[in-house]
């Protein structure tokens, strides 16, 4: 916990925050990080937090035993993108606050780490189209083929 704390974690405990979520419904947090041993514990939470999908996995980075290094790169704002059945990737690029520059900026980081996990295999077009919009706004196409 204190090891969390140090790294900038806003929350850290074990029971404690377990029983707060049960029975106080309470989820002032963005991302859930633990370390294995916790999983037991957490586990608990897996009906109420698998849903909002804040449960934490060793897949995506939030079961580790060395929590400060997560910690630190959650609050540098690392973002996990999935596809979803239909092989089209959701991820926010940022805020309206952020600015043309800094959107671009994540933009191109993100198609950068979309073309890096291409895999050897996978032949032809690898991006077929992409579009970007604001949450409740209209799409506007991006050529794909200027990204590879």
């Amino acid at each position: 916990m204190d090891e969390a704390l140090a790294a900038g974690a806003d929350y850290a405990g074990g029971m404690e925050y377990v029983e707060k979520i049960q029975k106080e419904n309470w989820f002032e947090f963005d991302t859930v990080i633990a370390n294995p041993k916790m999983m037991g514990t957490v586990g608990r939470l897996g009906k109420i937090l698998g849903p909002k999908g804040l449960m934490p996995s060793p897949k995506a980075g939030t079961v580790t035993p060395n929590v400060s290094q997560a910690v630190k790169e959650a609050k540098a704002g690392k973002v996990e993108y999935r596809l979803d059945k239909t092989n089209i990737i959701h991820c926010p690029i940022g805020k309206v606050s952020f600015g043309a520059e800094k959107l671009y900026e994540n933009y191109a980081a993100l198609v950068a780490a979309v073309i890096k996990a291409k895999p050897a295999a996978a032949k032809g077009q690898y991006i077929r189209s992409c579009v970007t919009a604001s949450t409740m706004g209209p799409g506007v196409k991006i050529n794909a083929q200027k990204q590879l």
